[in-house]
């Protein structure tokens, strides 16, 4: 047997004492395992775990090698959540899971019942055909076992690509054949979307390959708002829009919402920029800086600056990248951060690189929290479902389904920093808002408004008690004017000094989790009619599917004289 192990091996330190629990209000559902000492002796002998240790939980994984599911255990070691799992014929494999076990245990706290959807009404998928396809993650879907809707949909528009990075998951532009959907494929796919219920997703993303070398992307975003989409962003790393302003104008005027731009640095002194071309880091800074230029004089005011982080590569530069976003306000509307995942093209990556770059969402939090000085501190974060409770309570008082993040709390994270003009600074939301207390009065409001009745139009009249939570006088009597008098010009010049910051780790096949894909509200649709999670189609579905449209590159030429398989017209 072999042994894999990812990251900084248990051996290399001096273990640390276990994380004090009592600080936490963990769900029954990791309680029963952590305090029952009999399991505890058992689980440690059986994965031959070291001391200390404490198993959190059990769930199943696969072999990066060879792809069949194992049982995996999920512990806390030396300040750090593990993963390990064995394969009969590759061996045993080790990795971290999240980089701080302090923090992890503070995530585990929104991860109860109430933060657990209830799946699709009408999954496209059965029950027969999951279980005979290996159950998750190869039944997809959506199957009746996946318990989140769609919140984001995705829908790849190409594997065309002019870049070739080689982190990309879609493994773009190298694939030695051509998948681009036709028209008519792709309005398939997007009425298959919108036919979920009972909520059907309103925002769609356009990824690929590089959805900008196809001329034909602003008829795409027009096919997309028609039938009911209202966000539509692209995915992209910005070349043609930096280049020909009239393209990014035409993307505008189909409806596209946001840019979704590819931003790993904007330090021009970055020797270790990733991308295979404007590798330069000068020109790859230059190109970004053009994009948000173009975007100013178009009067665009939704960029999304979307950073691929690595370990040793460019976690320094998160706090340059959020400086930039600040400067930017008027334009940039989030900064979205992706640990690496090692799928499509990264799974080439050897054992020792991923053990260089691999990095997680607490360990992102923490360089922020050094780069800003402290004034995004790691506690000003909250998990990727935390929403939920707001959407619940929506929900109930508009009698009509909302879109509801329930998606594992450790698959992401988020706050939202305010640019105070006076203080000429930046403060976190949790400085403005008591976001604890808030999110606690609105499950109250809710549990009274689900009742139905006078039991509703009560609960809608106790929302003013929201205010209360508010810290900051200003925000309070802008939130008063717009619950009171429906007053939206002031909210819409304080959302822009608002950048919000999110962290999404994307799986590979080292750190899967079948607990963490049941509940992925980030989805593609593909054409043979099915909608599968975004992790399972990267690391498992994608070369199938693609193969199963592809069209040979030379016989592609033909068809489209004068375009590239890596370029555009």
């Amino acid at each position: 047997m072999q042994e894999l192990v990812v990251g900084k091996t248990i051996e290399e330190s001096t273990a640390k004492p276990l994380v004090d629990l009592s600080r936490f209000r963990l769900p029954k559902t990791f309680t029963r395992m952590i305090n029952d000492q009999n399991l505890q002796t058992m689980y440690k002998k059986k994965f031959n775990l070291p001391e200390p240790s404490r198993i959190i939980k059990l769930s199943t994984s696969v072999c990066p090698v060879c792809n069949k599911q194992v049982p995996m255990v999920v512990y806390e070691h030396n300040n750090i959540i593990w993963l390990k799992k064995t394969c009969p014929e590759h061996g045993q494999f080790l990795d971290i899971y999240w980089g701080d076990a302090e923090m992890y245990y503070y995530f585990l706290q929104w991860d109860d019942p109430n933060y657990i959807g209830k799946g699709v009404a009408n999954p496209n998928t059965d029950v027969v055909y999951y279980e005979e396809a290996g159950g998750c993650p190869f039944g997809c879907g959506l199957c009746p076992v996946h318990k989140t809707n769609t919140v984001l949909s995705i829908i790849d528009v190409t594997n065309r690509c002019n870049m070739k990075c080689p982190v990309c998951f879609a493994n773009a532009g190298v694939a030695g054949y051509v998948y681009e959907p036709s028209l008519a494929d792709i309005e398939r796919m997007m009425r298959i979307l919108r036919s979920q219920g009972p909520w059907a997703p309103n925002a769609l993303q356009l990824s690929g390959g590089e959805p900008t070398v196809r001329n034909d992307l602003p008829e795409i975003v027009r096919m997309a708002k028609k039938l009911g989409f209202d966000h539509v962003e692209v995915n992209t790393n910005g070349i043609r829009i930096a280049n020909d302003i009239n393209y990014y104008k035409a993307l505008l005027d189909a409806g596209v919402s946001t840019i979704y731009l590819q931003f790993d640095t904007i330090d021009p002194n970055n020797k270790g920029v990733w991308r295979h071309r404007l590798y330069d880091p000068k020109a790859y800074a230059e190109l970004k800086k053009k994009v948000i230029d173009n975007a100013r004089k178009l009067g665009h005011r939704s960029i999304v600056l979307v950073v691929t982080m690595a370990k040793n590569y460019n976690e320094k530069d998160i706090g340059k990248i959020l400086d930039f976003a600040v400067k930017n306000r008027d334009v940039v509307r989030w900064v979205n951060v992706q640990p690496v995942s090692f799928s499509g093209r990264a799974k080439e990556y050897s054992p020792e690189e991923l053990r260089q770059y691999r990095i997680t969402i607490p360990d992102v939090i923490i360089e922020t929290e050094k780069q800003t000085g402290g004034k995004i501190s790691r506690w000003d974060w909250r998990p990727v479902n935390w929403p939920v409770a707001l959407g619940k309570l929506v929900e109930v008082l508009t009698n009509s389904p909302k879109p509801l993040f329930t998606n594992n709390p450790v698959c992401g994270a988020s706050t939202f920093i305010y640019y105070d003009e006076d203080a000429k600074d930046i403060v976190p939301i949790t400085k403005l808002v008591d976001v604890d207390g808030f999110e606690a009065e609105i499950w109250r409001i809710y549990n009274e408004a689900v009742k139905g009745g006078v039991h509703r139009a009560i609960g809608s009249l106790k929302t003013l008690k929201l205010l209360k939570y508010v810290k900051h006088k200003a925000v309070k009597d802008l939130l008063q004017d717009v619950i009171v008098k429906k007053s939206y010009d002031a909210l819409g010049k304080f959302m822009f000094n608002i950048i919000g910051i999110g962290i999404m780790h994307f799986m590979d096949t080292m750190n899967f989790d079948v607990q963490r894909i049941q509940r992925c509200d980030i989805h593609y649709a593909v054409p043979d009619g099915r909608i599968i999670p975004f992790c399972t189609l990267n690391n498992f579905h994608r070369d199938r599917i693609e193969k199963n449209l592809k069209m040979d590159a030379k016989d592609w030429l033909k068809l489209n004289p004068g375009k590239f398989i890596t370029g555009f017209a």
